[in-house]
């Protein structure tokens, strides 16, 4: 079992920045796949961003390239989620995700474990 805790959300003015962090328990290591998703009101839960187990590679959605960066350190079992130049339509709560294995992949079927989320705001 793998538990996920989020931290880090808050309230950012437009063109500010926020850092969230994802720090996982149980069984998991490098080799897990991470995944950021978010999940505004009266929308579908979305992909943000991953970073593939074993060799870290990572995946973006195309409403945050260039401006949002996921890192991971595995001695911490922490990934984190480098939000920069955000934007009213970033608002959302955010979701860290897990799965075992190097199978990087922007559906939310794909991923078994799930933190409670973390509220961001964007204000205008």
């Amino acid at each position: 079992q793998v538990q996920l805790v989020e931290s880090g959300g808050g309230l950012v003015q437009a063109g500010g920045s926020l850092i969230l962090s994802c720090t996982a328990s149980g069984r998991t290591d490098s080799t897990y796949t991470m995944g950021w998703f978010r999940q505004a009101p009266g929308k579908e839960r979305e992909f943000v961003t991953g970073i593939r187990g074993n060799d870290d590679s990572t995946r973006y959605a195309d409403s945050v390239k260039g401006r949002f960066t996921i890192s991971r350190d595995n001695a911490r079992n922490t990934v984190y989620l480098q939000m920069n130049n955000l934007k009213p339509e970033d608002t959302a709560v955010y979701y860290c995700a897990a799965r075992a294995g190097p199978y990087l992949s922007s559906s939310y079927y794909s991923y078994n474990y799930w933190g409670q989320g973390t509220q961001v705001t964007v204000s205008s």
